[in-house]
Formats: C-alpha cells, structure tokens, sequence
C-alpha cells in the first residue's frame, strides 16, 4: 500500500520553475507519508508531477516509484496504491508477448499491460487500486480506482490543473487548493453522513474517482467514465451448486490476497465472516509450516457493563476462544481505554480528513495501530453483510420498505442538537431524497416481478454502492493511517458479481440470516461459530466513555468561540446531556446512538477547528 498524489496541467511548464513544483510534489507526499514511509519518490516533467510514498509489501527492494517506462520513445510513468492479487496470470500473459521484467511487483505488471492494452488493462486486473499513469505519446494522464472503492482517489481541479490524490490533505498542499464549504457540505455531513454521496468529497470542488471507473485528462479537459459495472444475468444453478461456487469463490479470494513478502495476520473478532476469513488464511499458511497471527479487539472493563440488544446481542471474546480451541492461531487480544477512544476521535479526523463513524472509527484507528506493531498487512471480514444480506434490513419489514436509506430513517435524531435556522436552510430530507432516487435510478435492470425480491435487489445495491463503500472508506483510512495494509477477501469483485445475481431464497436458506454462506463453510468452522447470530464490530457500554464526552461537548459550547456554536443549539444540547442515556436507537447503522451523537459533535467542531473552515 501506499500514498499517491500528482498534479497535471498543459498551460504550465513546470521545468521552468522546477524547484518550486518539486517542493510541491515533497509537501503532498509527506502529508499523507503515514500510508506507507519505506520509500518516497517524485517526477517531474514539462506538464505532469507525480509523488510517492510507499508501504514495502511486493519486491521490498525493487518496487520504488514512481515508476517509468520507455518503448518507442514514448515515456510511461505510474505511481499506484493498492495490490494486484492475479500478477502470475498477468505476468506469463505479458511475457509471451514479449515483455521482459525488471522485479516481482505488481507495479510494473499494471505499467505494462497499460501499455499493452491501453486503458482497457483495468478490466484484466484482480485487486484493490488506485493508480495514475502518465502516456507522454497521447500527453495525457490516467486515473484509475478498484470495483469495489477499497483504495482512495481524489481531485479537484483549479486554474486549468488537475490535482489528485489519496487522501483529501493532500490536495490542499497544492498552492491552488484551500479548504472551503457550503450548504452542500453541510447537508452531506448532517444529512448523509458519515457516508458520503458516491464522488463527493465534501469540501467544496473536491471530488473523487467513483469505484470501478477511470478518469482522462488532457488539453481537451477532464472525463470521467465506468470500465465495470454490475450485471444481471440468470445464474440457473441449484442451491447444492451455489453453495459450493460460494466455497470456491471466497477460498480463491482469500488464497489470492495471502501474496505478500511480508507475514499476512488476520481480524478475529468471532463473527461468522472474520472467522472463515481466518480459518482459510490459517490452513494457507499451515501447508507452509507457518502459523497465522489474528487479533481482537474490545474496551477496558466492556464486560461489566455490556448491554444486549437487538443489534449487538451478545459479546464476542467467548467465540474468539472457541476459535483458538480449533486452530493453532498465534493470537493477541487488544484492548482500548476509554480515554484512548475518545482522544482518538480527534486522530480519527486527521486521518478521514472528515468527521466519520465517530468511536467506531477511533476504536479501529487505535487498533491499527497496535497490530501495525507486529504485522504490515492485515486481512479483514468486512463486505458480507452487504453481499449476503446480513443486516437487518435485509429482513424486517419497516426498515426494508422505508422509501429511505434503511440505515439512516430517522432523520430527526441526526439534527435534534442542530438550531432550527440552521436545520430549515439545510432542506435535508429533499437533500437525502435526491440522492436517494438519484441511486436508485442506477440500478442494473433485472427481471423481476415480484415486488419483495425486486426491493431486495434495491436494498443490495444501495448496500453496496453507499453502505459498503462507507466500511471500506473506514478501513482504508484507520489502517493506512498507520502504515497497515487492509485488505478485504469478500470485496473481490467476482463474489459481488456471482451474488448479485443469486436469489433472495438463496442467500436466507432455511430462513437463517446469510445462510448460504454459512453453508459454503460447513466443516471449515464450529458449530457454534458457523451460526452465530449477527453481532457488529463492538463498541463501548461503559459510562465512563459517555462522561468524557459530555464534558467535551459541555467545554465546547460553554467557549462562545467554538467553530460549531453558530449551527448547534446550546439548550438542546444540555438538555440531551442530561437525559437518560440511549443505547438502543441508532441513528446511523447499527452502532451509532445517543454516544456517538455526542462524539459526532466533537468530530465535527474538531473538523472546522483544524481545516479554519467559516460557516
């Protein structure tokens, strides 16, 4: 993994002030060195300015960038972030034609099938990337991004330059970018968040590559267009078949992102998607004599004071212990304080560059940053829940029909600390409406008449498109924030594709949540685990969290200077403060209630604190 950031524009000739441009190049690279400080590299030509900073996981010695070829005296440079989980299928189809290599990474696979195949390389490439090439013969620079939108890519473009990079700090290193917002920053922040609009990067003219398409910029401007999308078509196998392309399917794709020239470790939380993501990294690496680190992760003291729910209905440390009985895994429980986690809201912000998931994004920051101390890369169990239909509103009827975002309905609990001038300026329910229709509208066609299964269908791709992508905007920034490599075996684009297209009856066989999946793994994991109930990523309960951020919130707005005072109501806010505690009702997903309310507001004011922003 790595960072990457870049400038581009054909009314500047960047060789006649080199130094200055260079400097630029440096700065954008070192803002965002934590995804990866092992090498750092800068080119800069007539028009183009590519920066590099890189996290050593293929070809610790050969792998540097940016990277740069010459065929026909035509110059091809690349600077990429991700991992390419199919190079050997890649590399002996380049080499019969010719191509001789000069490593093992994947970088320099990605820059000779583009100069092979042009654009049209991307269809060929199985992994998560970010990646821009620079064609000197066409004078034109190529952005590309994954199917799934696991690796980050943004832009903006600002005095006929295109700008671009992994991470949104990047951008404002560039002399022509600053931080700015309008009402449509806030509507998404108050109003979609902490989800994003798809290419929306909530600063005002900051954008970014929607997954699974590309981006061309030359002297005739800027383009954006899809090289994947999701496709309906008729699978006709029986239940007996699924289950065991499913089988297929995620074994491959975890088999495939175990390359690495670094020990792989594995997120063990217990549930039923991170423990079959284990137990087939384990048995992988038991064939090579080598035994698998796993990890994790709960609150200080979270035992005393845990409360069932329907949500989160009982913890996890007893099926992690179950797991350890069955395989020989080489584990460490980590654990975070309360104090930990609310000072890591702030760090969570500086590595999102936006508020975000609140504790759910400082629990995982902090536990990145533990594992990075043992392993680089780490493999995870996000994605199934979106793929198989695991949440809830997959099943219960008033949350799958609601015309809305079946995770966010409730509107009014996402504003009930906003003054009311504010909340009438932001329209948000138009605002979510909008976006909401807008999504919808993008759905494949599929033949479907029953209207049950059609708004199955609906609830999937709204999963994938919003929701998943949310999880993985998640992981993305919490890893590499600390120099670690999160990759995510069930976003492997051919299990999206393959699921799309089988049948509600499939995927709750029997009636029981993701039952096709836990059927694909019978005999891989123990009974107990295998049908687990749905638990989510855990959070605290303990209310010594909750004090902390009372008191935050209550230092905020008692300090009339406070970047969020002119958008909150201060009585609202005591008096929420002041009543009873609310874990139960989330206001976003499955985990973000009363609490995260309250470290939302932190986020938020930390954010307009740190970027100056005026309201």
């Amino acid at each position: 993994m790595c960072g990457i950031s870049g400038f581009c524009c054909f009314d500047t000739d960047y060789n006649k002030n080199y130094t200055k441009w260079h400097k630029v190049l440096v700065d954008m690279g070192e803002s965002i060195a934590h995804r990866g400080n092992d090498e750092t590299g800068e080119y800069l030509k007539r028009n183009i300015g590519l920066s590099h900073t890189r996290l050593s996981i293929r070809d610790l010695y050969n792998g540097n960038q940016p990277m740069i070829k010459t065929i026909n005296n035509i110059e091809y440079a690349i600077v990429y972030n991700g991992e390419i989980y199919n190079t050997e299928n890649l590399k002996t189809e380049l080499e019969t034609k010719g191509y001789v290599f000069n490593s093992t990474s994947d970088t320099e696979i990605i820059l000779y099938s583009f100069i092979e195949y042009g654009k049209k390389c991307v269809e060929k490439l199985n992994g998560i990337f970010a990646f821009c090439i620079w064609h000197s013969g066409e004078n034109k620079l190529y952005l590309f991004r994954d199917r799934s939108g696991v690796k980050p890519l943004f832009y903006t473009i600002e005095n006929n330059t295109l700008i671009f990079a992994s991470e949104i700090k990047a951008l404002f290193c560039h002399p022509y970018v600053n931080p700015e917002i309008n009402i449509n920053s806030f509507r998404e922040i108050f109003g979609i968040g902490p989800a994003r609009t798809e290419g929306c990067g909530v600063f005002k003219n900051i954008y970014e590559i929607k997954y699974g398409h590309y981006g061309e910029f030359s002297i005739n401007g800027f383009s954006e267009k899809a090289y994947w999308k999701l496709s309906t078509f008729k699978t006709n196998h029986t239940y007996e078949e699924t289950v065991q392309n499913v089988n297929q399917l995620i074994t491959s794709a975890v088999e495939y992102q175990m390359v690495s020239d670094v020990p792989v470790c594995s997120f063990l939380s217990g549930g039923v998607d991170s423990c079959i993501v284990t137990a087939l990294a384990s048995n992988y690496l038991q064939k090579q004599g080598k035994k698998l680190n796993t990890f994790s992760f709960d609150f200080t003291d979270n035992n005393k004071y845990f409360k069932s729910n329907s949500f989160q209905p009982e913890q996890d440390r007893p099926y992690v212990d179950i797991m350890l009985k069955e395989y020989n895994l080489n584990h460490t429980y980590l654990e975070c304080s309360n104090e930990e986690l609310a000072d890591m809201l702030y760090c969570s912000v500086d590595a999102k560059d936006l508020p975000g998931m609140a504790d759910v994004d400082a629990s995982m920051l902090y536990f990145c940053k533990l594992v990075k101390k043992h392993n680089k890369v780490a493999l995870t169990g996000e994605c199934a829940d979106e793929i198989f239909g695991g949440y809830p509103w997959f099943y219960r009827e008033n949350l799958m029909n609601s015309d809305t975002f079946p995770w966010s309905i409730n509107t009014q609990a996402r504003l009930e600390l906003l003054n009311d001038d504010f909340i009438d300026n932001l329209n948000i329910n138009e605002y979510i409406k909008a976006r909401y229709k807008d999504s919808l509208s993008e759905m494949p066609e599929i033949d479907c008449k029953d209207e049950t299964e059609r708004r199955r269908y609906e609830i999937t791709f709204l999963n994938l498109k919003w929701f998943m992508t949310t999880l993985l905007d998640r992981m993305d920034r919490a890893s590499m924030y600390s120099g670690l490599e999160a990759r995510v075996p069930y976003a492997d684009h051919r299990i999206i594709e393959y699921l799309w297209n089988v049948p509600w009856k499939y995927k709750n066989h029997d009636s029981i949540v993701k039952g096709l999946l836990r059927d694909s793994m019978k005999g891989l994991l123990p009974e107990k685990i295998l049908f687990r109930k749905k638990s989510p990523y855990p959070k605290t309960y303990n209310p010594v969290y909750e004090k902390i951020l009372k008191e935050r919130v209550l230092e905020i707005i008692s300090n009339n200077n406070s970047p969020i005072m002119p958008i909150i109501d201060k009585t609202k806010i005591v008096k929420f403060i002041c009543g009873e505690s609310n874990y139960g009702k989330p206001w976003f997903g499955k985990l973000m209630a009363g609490p995260q309310m309250l470290a939302y507001i932190i986020q938020v004011n930390y954010w307009l604190k740190k970027f100056n922003l005026t309201i």
